[in-house]
């Protein structure tokens, strides 16, 4: 390489032209020596590294000229100082790609908790959306059954009245007073087919607690009976009205709340008439009205038992529905968390990519520089090699004279210019380490308050919201083993337990109440039956004292007709004087009367 020579070059060589005088001393040449490295070491600051070797290397020659042993050591010292620098530089760039490892291990590991406690949310929300899917099935299938329920009860009242209907048309058939009675049954009829669908709709609404009435009974006999079944009804489910009696003018049996019996009297005409057909059935009626009242007990047994059980349903529909609005607040809450987890993913998204940004300018500078380096140390090692070549002629003879000295002498500066570099290396490095551990400790305890702060929060609203999931136990058990090093998680962990302990207590206390509230429901289940079978003792008794009225009324109009037959032939046999066709008119008009 072709190199411009430097003004200090110059001199030099005009120093080594010069005659050498014999009255120069060892001390002058020390002199020069001090003089000449002051200005070498600047250039270090303020040259490049071509002018520094060419400004060494000319030193050398004029060493080599002069013979003076001060300047090879000079230029050891400088060889020295710029290792020393290189040095420096090497211990910087290996801090700095030491900080940078650090940071970046630091943001994994922040990052992988991040992305641990969004799996767990999302395994949560997950098992919750499952839970809520198993409720959402379940309740449908209590729906379906519900509806077959009411519809099994309205097809056996339906059965119930149907015998009934035939058995009040067949009296009336007997009695003459068919047309009306036929036209009552048809009106009774519409208007029973009408509230039963009135009660499937009602069943079919997903809001309504129990089903309502299914319509008032055709028979007079049988409407103690649907009413008794209807304030059972009423009883258990507190949203069905009063029964209310739509015929006043109809012979029926009231059973008031007072638990009294009232007998409706109706005209003599009509009793006349039910005497009369009473007394024509004979025991053949007698007998379809017992197997009427049999059937009727049956069918008011299986009522009750379908009511029972429409009850019980009734109140796993509520015990579902309940659990359904908790869980769906449950889950809205969730998905409000989560959220809120999503939006702060995307802010440490945004700031990893930030932080990722700084760390690709910073790998680009750090590259830069690098670069630099091994362009000044390629350039200095191919300078040295080719000074080492033309050198190495020129100082075969002075190596051979110098080797002992200089290699003493050098050895000597070298290991105490290394162990002063190595001390100030040294106290650098202990104070930077220092600064560090500070740094680091500062940092730790900002991270460690700011994640605490985090996961009490996060974890007090979830476990707060969630008392009753054991998939939350279990997902806190393996967050609290995760965990389990941080001395204050376990503070927090104990105060969870007491939490749980405490919502514990609570569901016992409402399990406690849920089994009185039951038994008071089995109390008032056995005290309606024992009011059913009241009922049906007292309307018992009324058909009793219905059937001695009747007999007594049979026993009434046989002793009028034997009067009026008596009477009847007393005239005769006073009229025999008469007339045959006076007696025969008025005997016809007396016949008349008594039929009318």
């Amino acid at each position: 390489m072709n190199r411009i020579p430097s003004p200090k070059a110059q001199t030099a060589h005009e120093g080594a032209d010069r005659p050498r005088g014999h009255g120069r001393t060892c001390g002058g040449g020390e002199q020069q020596h001090a003089m000449q490295p002051t200005r070498i070491a600047i250039c270090p600051s303020t040259r490049p590294a071509a002018c520094q070797q060419r400004d060494i290397v000319l030193t050398e020659l004029t060493v080599m000229e002069d013979g003076d042993w001060a300047l090879g050591c000079g230029h050891e010292e400088l060889r020295l100082r710029e290792l020393e620098e290189a040095r420096t530089r090497a211990l910087q760039l290996e801090k700095t790609m030491r900080w940078w490892s650090d940071c970046t291990a630091s943001w994994r590991e922040k990052w992988a908790k991040v992305r641990a406690e969004r799996n767990r949310a999302r395994e949560e929300a997950s098992s919750l959306r499952e839970r809520l899917e198993g409720a959402t099935a379940e309740l449908a299938e209590a729906r379906r059954e519900r509806r077959g329920m009411s519809a099994d009860n309205a097809r056996i009242l339906r059965e119930a009245g149907g015998p009934r209907a035939e058995t009040e048309r067949r009296g009336e058939e007997g009695e003459g007073d068919g047309k009306d009675v036929d036209d009552e049954d048809d009106e009774e009829g519409e208007r029973q087919e009408e509230e039963e669908n009135h009660g499937d709709d009602d069943d079919d609404d997903d809001d309504r607690e129990g089903g309502d009435a299914e319509g008032e009974p055709a028979d007079a006999a049988m409407t103690g009976v649907n009413r008794a079944g209807k304030e059972v009804e009423r009883m258990s489910s507190p949203e069905q009205e009063p029964v209310r009696d739509t015929q006043p003018g109809k012979r029926s049996v009231a059973l008031p709340s007072n638990k009294d019996t009232t007998l409706v009297e109706e005209p003599w005409e009509k009793r006349r008439d039910a005497g009369n057909y009473r007394r024509g059935a004979g025991p053949a009626g007698r007998l379809q009205e017992a197997a009427v009242a049999s059937a009727v007990e049956e069918e008011l047994a299986r009522a009750t038992v379908l009511r029972l059980r429409l009850d019980e349903s009734l109140k796993t529909l509520l015990k579902e529905r309940e659990d359904k609005s908790e869980l769906t607040k449950t889950i809205e809450k969730l998905e409000a968390e989560v959220l809120q987890w999503s939006l702060k993913n995307e802010e440490l998204n945004k700031s990893k990519q930030e932080a990722l940004k700084q760390l690709a300018l910073l790998r680009e500078a750090h590259e830069a520089e690098m670069g630099r380096m091994t362009e000044d140390l390629e350039d200095q090692v191919s300078a040295h090699s080719s000074m080492d070549k033309k050198l190495s002629d020129m100082r075969a003879e002075l190596e051979r004279l110098q080797a002992e000295n200089a290699a003493e002498w050098g050895k000597r500066e070298r290991l105490d210019t290394e162990k002063l570099a190595l001390e100030r290396d040294n106290k650098k490095l202990r104070l930077q380490l220092d600064d560090l551990e500070e740094q680091l400790s500062k940092r730790r305890k900002q991270t460690a308050s700011a994640s605490d702060a985090d996961l009490r929060s996060v974890q007090a609203q979830l476990y707060e919201k969630n008392k009753e999931l054991c998939d939350l136990r279990h997902a806190y058990g393996k967050q609290r083993k995760a965990q389990a090093d941080v001395a204050a998680e376990l503070a927090h962990a104990q105060r969870r337990a007491e939490q749980s302990e405490a919502e514990v207590k609570k569901l016992r206390q409402r399990v406690d109440e849920l089994k009185r509230e039951a038994a008071r429901a089995e109390d008032e289940l056995d005290e309606t039956q024992n009011q059913v079978r009241r009922l049906q003792r007292s309307l018992d008794e009324q058909v009793e004292t219905s059937e001695n009225l009747q007999v007594q009324l049979e026993h009434l109009q046989t002793r009028l007709r034997r009067q009026q037959t008596d009477s009847l032939f007393g005239k005769k046999r006073s009229g025999g004087r008469y007339e045959p066709s006076e007696g025969g008119a008025a005997g016809s008009e007396e016949d008349d009367g008594n039929s009318s």
